[in-house]
């Protein structure tokens, strides 16, 4: 029995520490439609989708790409990615990675100087594909003893302002959209009220919806009743769908559980049906 849906997971193919196979099997005893959205890559799609079919599960190939709006970051999600397209996807981040990996050493540099000792090359050695973000680094740091959790390496060390870390450029997020809109995939704003106030998103969305933004993200681990309300007043106001996920990623953030965020997040199945409908439409 369906129970609601979970549209915002991440697997081992990019930060999150869990299988996308395993993914499925979570999604299967708790009875939830899910999607994989990995950051930058579409690696865990092929695994993902092919247990999917064969457990019974309804499931979303996505992906949650890293855009910037006037220097600020800002996440997109594409979702109901058509297979044949999983390559376009690849190509459009293949830049985005390269400067990443930069981004990444140039980091490493500088927490080493600054007294962080971290091999570089045993951190790329854990990840599956080689792609090494914050999430990864900030595990280590953990590992190593020099802060307690995930969460204090990005206070003390990992937040941009802090003098470690300065971030990649970015693909422009209306670009991000109409690429999204090219593979008849449905692009959704990836939790806009953690990343924007809501006077900052009220005068960005003009420019996203006119660029092709399809849903909004108004359910997610870190939203509080009042902040899911807003969101989905906000979406109505602009004629957006709805979607909802927990964000999971497992180890990295262990107080956030696939289906349920940090205890009492809830994604109605509705959102899922409204969005393949959308995705049916494009498709014609």
């Amino acid at each position: 029995m369906i129970t609601g849906c979970d549209l915002h997971i991440h697997s081992n193919n990019s930060d999150g520490s869990f299988s996308p196979e395993w993914i499925i099997l979570e999604a299967k005893r708790l009875g939830l439609i899910v999607a994989l959205t990995d950051h930058n890559t579409t690696m865990g799609l092929e695994s993902f989708m092919a247990e999917a079919e064969k457990q019974g599960v309804t499931a979303v190939p996505g992906v949650e790409l890293s855009t910037v709006w006037d220097e600020k970051e800002l996440h997109l999600l594409g979702l109901f990615i058509d297979r044949e397209h999983y390559e376009k996807v690849e190509n459009l981040v293949k830049d985005f990675h390269i400067l990443k990996e930069k981004s990444n050493v140039d980091l490493m540099q500088r927490l080493n100087e600054g007294g962080y000792k971290i091999d570089y090359a045993k951190v790329k050695k854990r990840n599956v594909n080689g792609h090494v973000n914050r999430a990864h680094i900030a595990s280590e740091l953990v590992e190593l003893g020099y802060v307690s959790t995930p969460k204090e390496a990005f206070d003390k060390l990992l937040k941009v302002g802090k003098g470690f870390y300065f971030p990649p450029e970015r693909l422009k997020i209306e670009d991000a959209i109409r690429f999204v809109r090219s593979i008849n995939a449905v692009p959704v704003l990836a939790h806009p009220l953690l990343d924007l106030d809501v006077e900052r998103l009220l005068e960005i969305l003009p420019a996203l919806c006119e660029a092709g933004l399809m849903g909004l993200e108004t359910r997610h681990s870190t939203y509080t009743e009042e902040k899911e309300k807003i969101a989905s007043e906000i979406a109505k106001q602009f004629g957006l769908l709805e979607s909802g996920g927990s964000d999971f990623h497992g180890e990295a953030k262990p107080d956030i559980s696939i289906g349920k965020g940090k205890g009492n997040m809830s994604v109605p199945e509705s959102f899922y049906y409204k969005l393949l409908d959308a995705k049916s439409l494009l498709d014609k």
